[in-house]
């Protein structure tokens, strides 16, 4: 009974040392913007100058910012860090509720017609084998 219960502490302690060391991993968010040659200015401008300053209100982690450009098409990329995905999921919620940040994308559409066209998003979890 005795080598029962240590076997059986010992597999609990590994599968919550498991958890934690899973849970201590930061999550990392790929966005892709597409965005059009006409207004190509005035979308790095409303990035630039309102959503990432509205984005580190709600502790965005901004790793590094990149453009794309292929023959059919202008992308905006970026790379996110987050201590995990509640975090992330908490902290665009809260972006996407913002008033000013609202306001801001109002005003741009009116003037600017739409300066962002498909969106997609990418949650990256990195493996163990990683390079750091």
């Amino acid at each position: 009974m005795k080598l029962f219960l240590l076997t059986l502490l010992l597999i609990t302690t590994s599968i919550v040392k498991s958890q934690n060391a899973t849970q201590a991993s930061p999550v990392y968010q790929l966005r892709i913007y597409e965005i059009f040659e006409n207004n190509k200015k005035e979308f790095h401008e409303r990035f630039r100058d309102h959503a990432m300053r509205i984005m580190k209100k709600y502790n965005f982690k901004i790793v590094s910012i990149y453009e794309s450009k292929s023959d059919k098409k202008t992308e905006f990329v970026y790379f996110l860090e987050w201590p995990d995905k509640n975090t992330m999921k908490k902290a665009w919620e809260d972006f996407k509720k913002d008033q000013e940040w609202i306001d801001i994308k109002k005003q741009y559409t009116a003037k600017y017609g739409d300066v962002v066209g498909n969106v997609e998003d990418r949650v990256l979890t990195k493996v163990d084998y990683s390079p750091n």
